[in-house]
């Protein structure tokens, strides 16, 4: 069994968050080719399947970096949380630097999901999280914290260096960003390249080859399991150097120039994987 593990924002989509035609052929041809597409992304559940080319694929989702694992049949496999002790203590530390926290909880993402967010200004941002009631999301019944995230404007980019290195003392966490502007921080045991191995585990269905595409820090658990890797052409100099292959940029149809050319050498039974590029 082969598997193939996607990273969405900068990878499956392009810069206005579309999935082309071109990429959407790619993903059915791999599954005409018998492997086991997995979307493997930051987002929650609800900012996936709003993708109708996705909700179409019946594929299994890992979603928050690995913090939940949806069957094909959208069950829940596993889940992944964050101490409520540990958040009261990773908040503290946030609010205490000045950046922008949004909190993905089993009731919902405090203030908002990280996609929408993506288009406001410096403005518009502080507002939204100033008018958050952050205190009340401790109140609600059953909770569970999945996620928090610091989110900055692109014009304070040092706060993420210095908010990584005031986390660096917290074992029981992982921090990764998806965007230059935030800082990801989930339970240690949410990992995107944790989630394959667990999915292989509770289906019971070892994979022989796992071949994963993305192009942020929070890809680089699942590049570092997979058999090949493979790095978007606008990733970080640092998650293509560890890349067995680099494609093109996900505003040329990255994704679906390196399955083409994936699927092309298999057809042709060459064992030899150059670098795209």
């Amino acid at each position: 069994m082969k598997c193939f593990s996607i990273d969405l924002d900068g990878t499956l989509l392009n810069s206005q968050h579309e999935i082309s035609e071109r990429s959407i052929a790619a993903l059915n041809e791999l599954q005409e080719k018998g492997y086991e597409v997995i979307i493997n992304t930051g987002r929650a559940y609800k900012d996936v399947i709003k993708f109708e080319e996705i909700k179409n694929l019946n594929v299994p989702i890992f979603c928050i970096n690995g913090s939940i694992l949806y069957s094909k049949s959208n069950e829940v496999l596993y889940e992944a949380t964050i101490a409520i002790s540990s958040y009261k203590n990773i908040f503290t530390i946030l609010k205490n630097m000045g950046v922008g926290i949004l909190v993905y909880t089993n009731h919902g993402n405090f203030p908002s999901s990280l996609p929408p967010l993506h288009q406001k200004s410096k403005e518009e941002l502080d507002a939204i999280f100033r008018q958050c009631n952050y205190d009340a999301i401790l109140q609600m019944d059953n909770l569970k914290i999945y996620k928090l995230i610091a989110l900055v404007d692109y014009s304070q980019l040092n706060k993420i260096k210095e908010v990584r290195k005031a986390l660096a003392s917290q074992l029981d966490i992982s921090v990764a960003s998806s965007f230059p502007n935030n800082l990801e921080i989930t339970s240690n045991e949410a990992q995107k390249g944790k989630a394959i191995l667990r999915y292989q585990q509770i289906m019971n269905r070892p994979f022989d080859e796992i071949y994963a595409i993305g192009d942020g820090d929070n890809d680089l658990s699942q590049l570092e399991v997979a058999t090949t890797s493979i790095a978007m052409g606008n990733a970080s100099s640092h998650i293509q150097d560890i890349a067995d292959i680099v494609t093109k940029k996900n505003d040329e149809d990255g994704f679906a120039y390196a399955v083409e050319n994936l699927l092309q050498l298999k057809n042709n039974k060459n064992n030899y994987i150059p670098n795209l590029l």
